[in-house]
């Protein structure tokens, strides 16, 4: 059986490769699937759609390339993340709904940037998208522009001296709920999925009162399999999916240069997703009473 990947990431938001790169990546790996999971963005689905079909229409390997999204929601003043899958992204409301997104990280990159520049950083928002045209600024890009010109030594010193949560240059920016994200991808049509819960570190009793409030939200999935997952963590997944009756997902969370050593298909090594969680997924999925055509 083949492995899956559906949590990846491109150039568009915070990884290294371009969603096309991305798709030969995973042809190359013989993945049977990837899913593309920006953060809050996507901007580089219709590359990867193309592209794929491009290569399928010449009569060459390709792959099944999923429309997906991660969304960074806010429950309890702690960051959760769901992916949604099969997102039907076209649609009038949920590209709105997504601008608003892009307009919340907007004016929170523009407040960063200026507290940066206090602290003596010749950094500003348009020079960051000058230097990332066509992504969504996220710390990351912070991180690699920050190394790049020599004021600090690497991302980890990064993140310590700026622009980790606890710094005085950090800037929060307004999120949405995980029930809203979930509402968000069902009226796409998608399926949405809690993104690795174990780096929550929210405890047995707290994570499951999260896992079945979803539920009641309309929450379709768990990412059951994940790079960093310790063999408990698996097994405590599976249990909560078995719960609440929910499908099982897994990725890499695959950002290419900006994860060393993390790699798409097989995460540290040790990650297999395999096929056949897909094929469930495709089952499941209903399109919502509202629609996804707007």
């Amino acid at each position: 059986m083949r492995a899956i990947d559906l949590h990846t990431h491109t150039a568009k938001s915070d990884g290294s490769y371009t969603p096309a790169a991305l798709v030969d990546y995973a042809i190359e790996k013989d993945l049977a699937a990837v899913a593309i999971t920006d953060h809050d963005s996507i901007e580089g689905l219709d590359e990867a759609l193309s592209h794929a079909a491009a290569l399928r229409k010449k009569g060459l390997p390709s792959v099944e390339v999923v429309p997906g999204i991660e969304f960074s929601t806010k429950y309890e003043k702690q960051d959760v993340h769901i992916v949604g899958l099969y997102i039907a992204y076209d649609g009038a409301l949920f590209q709105q709904a997504l601008q608003n997104f892009v307009d919340s990280r907007e004016g929170r990159n523009i407040k960063m940037c200026k507290n940066l520049q206090e602290a003596g950083i010749g950094i500003s928002y348009e020079k960051l998208q000058e230097m990332y045209p066509g992504a969504v600024i996220t710390r990351a890009h912070y991180a690699s522009f920050l190394c790049e010109y020599g004021y600090v030594k690497n991302r980890q010193d990064a993140f310590a001296k700026y622009l980790g949560d606890h710094t005085k240059y950090f800037v929060p920016r307004e999120k949405v709920t995980p029930a809203q994200a979930v509402e968000l991808i069902r009226k796409a049509d998608g399926v949405p999925i809690l993104a690795h819960p174990p780096l929550y570190h929210m405890g047995n009793e707290r994570l499951d009162a999260l896992v079945s409030s979803l539920k009641e939200d309309g929450l379709m999935g768990i990412e059951s399999f994940y790079s960093t997952y310790t063999n408990q963590d698996v097994r405590d997944m599976l249990r909560l999916a078995d719960k609440y009756d929910l499908l099982l997902s897994g990725g890499s969370d695959f950002h290419g240069a900006n994860k060393p050593g993390l790699d798409l298909g097989c995460g540290y090594g040790k990650l297999f997703v395999p096929e056949d969680l897909l094929v469930k997924i495709k089952e499941a999925r209903r399109p919502a009473k509202t629609g996804g055509s707007d």
